[in-house]
């Protein structure tokens, strides 16, 4: 609607008369009316039953406390019925705008017949003859446009003050107390172990976050980092699924799965703006091609329609005859990368489908199995990250699902760093805690949002080292982890995990049972590093899954 000032009266007009109309609004107001009579309702019987409760049972000072923290929850009914109240007579505004607006405007019928009559004078505009009746005839058509676009102008006039009539729900959150255990740092949580205000779920950080281990504002799910994001393990804003990762000053805004880059919606892309799966590069509609703009399979160039080396180059218009696959040494359909096994892969060395990733750590080893992962080296599906075994991981070294940390056994975590450690358990937005829903950092047990802790909804740090039972090392969680020897030992989380022989660190593994020996990762060689494992019963460095299955793809 903001653009109506630069649009011809038969667009305004076929717009107000053909769509949806008033009704919507209608329908909205009438919801809105209900939730109120609801609320209200609730508020009533919510303050009767405290004040008969707090005459009969309820005596002393635990009575008393609980009265007082009951208070404000009648007090937000009330508040949220006046609103939804406020939102009803709003949205009847906005429907009384829309059908001023749509009386207004010229119909459409009406500005067809000026434009056909104003086609045949011109047609047969002999000599010059018709320029006076051709010139009324653009005269009303003006008329029409001035009138449609001060009908328009009066519609958002009213529907901008309506909507500045309203004001967020959220405010009333941040009134209320929080419900739940191990909450700190904001109001109006529903749940255990937030840091931040106005959360519901567990172990988020940060403000409006509904669901588990999301470092950020707004998100819907687990593990996000970032805002606005609606699902599991990704990076940015704004993503609709799992393991998406934006990238710029204003990532995200990706749908669906394993998407590196902006504005995708498919699977395992890496790009901007494609649609399809396994697309590397812009603008790409399909899957497995590499380059802008192309419309098929498997195609390596800009502006192609086909599959493979099949396809017509919209750019010079020529066709091309080939094979099915326009890369280098593939077996199957549709790739445009090199050494891929399967179909529809734009990547290298991937074994599966839609992958774009690229073994740039080994260069010559096979980089990936699975599809749709634009990652390196990851095992699963929807993986944009480095070594992931799962789906829908957008950090490094994860094993599990949804996880934008790095270094997890688990799901949902949005913690996870590489000096702190990764994570052992689901929803936990902090670094190095075994357990679940913990937004602190380095605690065994469920929602704690405090540092260091043993048990469960902790709010306070303490000075320990390490949090659980029978750990060797610093910045320990879990029970009966080692680390041992070089210049830094620890930041482990789990159970029973080793790490020892790096004369650098040893340490930061999280998971089950895993057997830190040193080995060449991050550009270091043999003997600097050990640990870095997540998953269970694995044995080496750098190592995410189970019984050390990674390694043997290391191998191939």
């Amino acid at each position: 609607m903001v653009n109506f000032a630069v649009l011809p009266p038969e667009i305004i007009s076929l717009q107000m008369s053909i769509g949806a109309g008033s009704t919507p609004m209608l329908e909205a107001s009438a919801a809105w009316s209900g939730l109120s009579e609801e609320l209200s309702t609730a508020a009533d019987s919510f303050g009767s039953l405290t004040s008969n409760l707090a005459g009969q049972a309820w005596q002393g000072p635990a009575a008393k406390a609980m009265l007082a923290a009951a208070g404000p929850y009648a007090g937000f009914l009330r508040a949220a019925a006046t609103r939804a109240i406020s939102a009803s007579s709003q949205a009847k505004a906005v429907a009384s705008a829309f059908e001023a607006a749509k009386a207004a405007t010229i119909h459409p019928l009406e500005i067809a017949a000026n434009r056909n009559a104003f086609v045949q004078l011109v047609r047969s505009n002999w000599f010059g003859l018709n320029a006076p009746a051709i010139a009324a005839a653009e005269s009303i058509y003006e008329e029409f446009w001035a009138t449609d676009v001060a009908a328009m102008f009066g519609y958002h006039s009213g529907a901008a003050a309506a909507a500045a009539q309203l004001n967020p729900f959220a405010q009333l959150l941040q009134a209320l107390p929080n419900i739940g255990i191990g909450n700190k740092g904001g109001t109006g949580n529903i749940g255990n172990g937030n840091t931040g205000g106005s959360n519901v779920g567990s172990g988020n950080k940060g403000d409006g976050n509904v669901g588990g281990g999301n470092i950020g504002n707004s998100n819907g799910g687990a593990g996000n980092h970032g805002d606005g994001n609606i699902g599991a393990g990704n990076r940015g804003n704004g993503n609709v699924g799992f393991g998406n990762t934006g990238t710029g000053s204003a990532p995200g805004l990706n749908w669906g799965m394993g998407n590196h880059g902006n504005s995708n919606i498919g699977l395992g892309n890496a790009g901007n703006s494609n649609r399809g799966g396994g697309n590397a590069g812009n603008g790409n509609i399909g899957g497995g091609n590499t380059g802008n703009n192309n419309i098929g399979f498997g195609l390596t160039g800009n502006n192609l329609v086909g599959l493979g080396n099949t396809y017509y180059n919209t750019a010079t218009g020529q066709f091309n005859f080939g094979g099915l696959n326009s890369g280098v040494n593939n077996i199957g359909i549709g790739n445009s990368g090199a050494g891929n096994i399967g179909f529809f892969n734009s990547g290298q060395g991937n074994y599966g489908a839609f992958s774009t990733g690229v073994n740039l750590l080994e260069p010559g080893h096979p980089n990936g199995l699975g599809f749709g992962n634009s990652g390196i080296g990851s095992i699963g599906f929807g993986n944009t990250g480095i070594g992931n075994f799962g789906f829908g991981n957008s950090g490094t070294l994860d094993t599990g699902w949804g996880n934008s940390g790095s270094f997890n056994t688990g799901g949902g975590n949005a913690g996870g760093a590489t000096l702190t450690g990764g994570n052992t358990g689901w929803f936990n937005s902090g670094d190095g805690n075994t357990g679940a829903g913990n937004s602190g950092t380095t605690n065994t047990g469920l929602w704690n949002s405090g540092n260091v802790n043993t048990g469960f909804g902790a709010t306070t740090d303490t000075a320990a080292d390490n949090s659980g039972f029978g750990n060797t090392g610093v910045e320990m969680s879990g029970f009966f982890n080692s680390a041992t020897g070089g210049a830094a030992q620890g930041a482990m989380s789990g159970i029973g995990n080793t790490a020892s022989g790096g004369s650098g660190l040893n340490g930061f593994s999280s998971g089950l049972f895993n057997t830190g020996v040193s080995g060449p990762i991050f550009g270091n060689p043999s003997g600097v590093l050990s640990g870095f494992n997540s998953g269970v019963f694995n044995n080496g460095t750098g190592l995410a899954g189970f019984f050390s299955i990674t390694k043997l793809l290391q191998n191939l």
